[in-house]
């Protein structure tokens, strides 16, 4: 677990800064310049989500299980990840009224994810991994929400529809074709 810990300490430190330093990031970004900024950010993010990921991989090899959840509740993540797909979508398609009317659609289709997660999830593993997800994303979403939002492209039907369109075909290959693959258990 080790590991994982470390993964999720950089990933989710490195993704803290705007929370916990918008003037320190604002500096640096002014200091070095936006380019070489995401260059670096984007480097320690990578490394950090991939020793998470292992981290999270090997913890898998010997859990220790916290509560054994009822079957029922693999459902309900498979219909919370819905909404968490179309959300996270919703962050990318320029004129939407999702964005427009929620600001952070990706941070919520974060925490829509570690919540289902959590849900159909015993292992302690499981709960530090989703659980520091969540309260990053909670973390996140308020900081998030004081900021002043940038300027958006007006939401129009089309952009919405695109939206959910991309969004379903989105969960629907990854629930059924990629999800095993990805991290080794099937959806159902």
């Amino acid at each position: 677990m080790t590991v994982m810990l470390l993964g999720l300490l950089i990933f989710l430190g490195v993704h803290s800064v705007r929370i916990l330093a918008d003037d320190w990031r604002s500096a640096q970004i002014q200091r070095i310049g936006e380019l070489p900024w995401k260059a670096a950010y984007s480097v320690v993010s990578i490394i950090g989500l991939a020793l998470a990921i292992w981290g999270y991989g090997q913890m898998r090899l010997d859990p220790v299980w916290v509560w054994q959840p009822p079957v029922g509740l693999r459902h309900a993540v498979s219909l919370l990840m819905i909404p968490a797909f179309v959300l996270l979508v919703a962050a990318y398609v320029p004129g939407n009224h999702l964005k427009a009317r929620l600001g952070h659609p990706m941070i919520l289709a974060v925490k829509l994810w570690a919540f289902a997660h959590l849900l159909a999830n015993g292992r302690l593993g499981d709960i530090v991994f989703f659980g520091a997800f969540l309260v990053w994303a909670v973390f996140d979403f308020r900081a998030a929400r004081r900021r002043p939002r940038p300027e958006s492209a007006a939401p129009g039907m089309a952009g919405t529809v695109a939206t959910v369109v991309i969004g379903l075909v989105a969960y629907y290959l990854f629930a059924f074709h990629l999800h095993a693959w990805v991290t080794g258990v099937p959806v159902m």
